[in-house]
């Protein structure tokens, strides 16, 4: 883990050097992330299904929020929930997440959420299986405790949810 997080640290400071804002600095973590998604989909759907690939929204975001979290931290998410607002969005959510443990964020970028990265993890792995989806990352304040929780917006697009509905009853 502490390798991971030295790791992790030196890929922000390599691209904050080459950004101009945390927007941009944010955009670019996602990137990367989102190539280190696309990777270990294809791994873990090898190893852990015998390349069987889901093609529904609710067993890929189970496959996230399980397999590939385990694979990642050691656990699964803490919590997977569907938006009351909207049909096409979900959230998954954790709290204290290394990602966001070990990095200590220069004031003058008091606003980076280096889970942007993690994120760019869950888009690219959601896209590598066929679900094209936008993902951020937000911190929320845990109610009556001092620690944040990391929850990840997913936002799928609407061919996404189109090729849904047109899939027979489970």
């Amino acid at each position: 883990m502490h390798t991971f997080s030295y790791l992790f640290s030196e890929l922000i400071q390599y691209c904050q050097a080459r950004v101009s804002n945390i927007g941009e600095l944010e955009r670019r973590l996602d990137t990367v992330g989102f190539g280190v998604g696309i990777r270990l989909v294809e791994l873990l759907v090898y190893r852990e299904r015998n390349s069987r690939r889901d093609i529904r929204i609710l067993d890929a975001l189970r496959f996230v929020h399980s397999t590939l979290w385990r694979y990642l931290f050691g656990r699964t998410a803490r919590d997977l929930e569907q938006s009351n607002n909207a049909e096409d969005e979900y959230m998954i959510s954790d709290a204290d997440l290394f990602v966001t443990r070990y990095v200590s964020v220069p004031r003058e970028l008091g606003q980076l959420n280096c889970a942007a990265f993690v994120a760019g993890i869950i888009r690219g792995s959601l896209t590598g299986s066929g679900f094209s989806a936008r993902v951020t990352a937000h911190n929320v304040a845990i109610p009556d405790q001092d620690q944040t929780k990391t929850t990840f917006l997913i936002k799928f697009d609407p061919e996404v949810l189109e090729r849904e509905r047109q899939l027979p009853a489970a």
